[in-house]
């Protein structure tokens, strides 16, 4: 579990860090590259075209983030987009958290589930919650549950198994 004082650890932590990657609260205007990146990752690959389908569009989610509704971070390597992640503040789930393959392993995406779940945290939320493949093969798949996330044995509408972690919103464990 993360209490809030882990969180606000967790983002200084990150905020420290002297790397080539960089941290940093998303804007609207980085919501086209999201969007190219979620079709080129290695695990789930989903498609400009298909995200349309689904309501999802440059639009929609530049307004989700210009309204702080759907609060995100993005890490940048010499200045591009090379991974990010979003979570609804309101209800505390994870929505996506996307990285190209070729910054993988690096800890770059667990450095960015951490802010957001730092976020969602200091909004309030105790319990968040994410969908991920249920294939015991697949990369989120042990990820997550490594980081402390359970399985509800609930599965969305897209066959994902619902996981969540408990957040303490106060500063103990």
């Amino acid at each position: 579990m993360m209490n809030m004082a882990a969180a606000n650890q967790a983002l200084q932590a990150v905020q420290n860090m002297h790397t080539s990657a960089e941290f940093e609260p998303a804007q609207p205007n980085d919501v086209d590259d999201c969007i190219a990146i979620r079709a080129q990752t290695r695990q789930n690959p989903i498609s400009a075209a298909h995200l349309a389908e689904l309501g999802i569009t440059s639009e929609s989610w530049s307004e989700l983030v210009r309204t702080d509704a759907l609060p995100g971070f993005v890490c940048r390597n010499s200045g591009r987009i090379i991974g990010y992640c979003f979570g609804e503040r309101k209800t505390g789930e994870v929505v996506v958290l996307a990285l190209l393959p070729e910054f993988e392993n690096q800890g770059i995406g667990r450095k960015l589930l951490d802010l957001v779940v730092a976020e969602l945290v200091r909004s309030g939320n105790t319990k968040l919650f994410l969908g991920c493949s249920a294939d015991p093969g697949s990369r989120s798949y042990g990820f997550y549950r490594h980081l402390g996330w359970r399985s509800t044995n609930q599965f969305d509408s897209n066959g994902d198994e619902i996981l969540e972690y408990h957040c303490l919103a106060s500063g103990e464990a």
